[in-house]
């Protein structure tokens, strides 16, 4: 447990009492995202020194590292500053944040990713179709759901008969030391929603619910969720295949087939 002096804490002391506190109210992966990253760019740098003892240079100097990551590291960075900063001044423990003129505007933005072109999904299809990534890549492509979402839908979700085949986003995966967790509660209100399937993608589910013995669309052998590392093995099959050249084998009707992958 987090040891704590009441009176004159040390900025490990109250960050750590400050994560204690969320973990009654955030999900277990948010608070890990936020243990990494007062670690790391808090404590790490200003842990010693008490909280009334910090000014904003040193807040500014303790910046400069996450100025060096992504925006988005920063800006996570600068918002549990001042957070725990605000926190501290709420409970009396100082009388003024150093944190209240610290820019929110840093780090590196993040390059612009190209679409994939249609003679780019026709290859990526052709070269995993029958692969066991192929059911999550239509998903990804034609419903435009997040892998968290496409790895949480569950077949009572998947609308197949009628007019409008349509699926409903309600779950979430997410995994917490490399098992899965599914959950009903979604980032935001919008999360939840209900996309129409294209005709590809409704015919795709329909072949794969016909075989399949699980409760998820998207399962493993045992028809439970995947957990992280079976995930990154399904991942692994669209890197190999998509970006190297390569030759791989194939048997129809009892022939055994060569079939070689140019690299785009």
């Amino acid at each position: 447990e987090a040891s704590f002096r009441r009176d004159t804490p040390t900025v490990k002391e109250y960050c750590e009492k400050w994560l204690v506190m969320q973990s009654a109210h955030v999900r277990q992966t948010t608070l890990t995202d936020y243990t990494s990253k007062v670690k790391n760019y808090i404590i790490k740098p200003l842990g010693h020194k008490y909280m009334a003892d910090v000014s904003a240079d040193d807040v500014k100097l303790a910046l400069v590292p996450a100025s060096k990551k992504s925006t988005s590291v920063y800006q996570g960075v600068h918002m549990l500053y001042k957070c725990i900063f605000n926190a501290a001044v709420d409970s009396n423990i100082i009388d003024k944040s150093p944190c209240e003129r610290i820019s929110a505007k840093g780090g590196k933005p993040q390059k612009e990713r190209e679409a994939l072109t249609d003679k780019q999904i026709d290859k990526l299809l052709e070269v995993i179709d029958g692969l066991p990534p192929y059911v999550f890549v239509m998903i990804g492509l034609y419903a435009g759901l997040r892998r968290e979402e496409i790895l949480g839908l569950k077949w009572d979700c998947v609308f197949l008969e009628g007019d409008t085949p349509y699926l409903s986003v309600r779950r979430a995966w997410h995994v917490e030391h490399n098992r899965p967790v599914i959950t009903n509660e979604l980032k935001t209100k919008a999360a939840k929603r209900d996309i129409p399937l294209p005709k590809q993608l409704a015919e795709c589910l329909k072949e794969a619910k016909e075989c399949s013995n699980s409760e998820f669309v998207i399962a493993n052998r045992d028809g439970d969720p995947l957990s992280y590392t079976q995930f990154q093995r399904i991942w692994k099959y669209i890197r190999t295949r998509s970006v190297k050249e390569h030759t791989y084998y194939r048997y129809k009707d009892g022939k055994r087939e060569k079939h070689v992958v140019q690299k785009e």
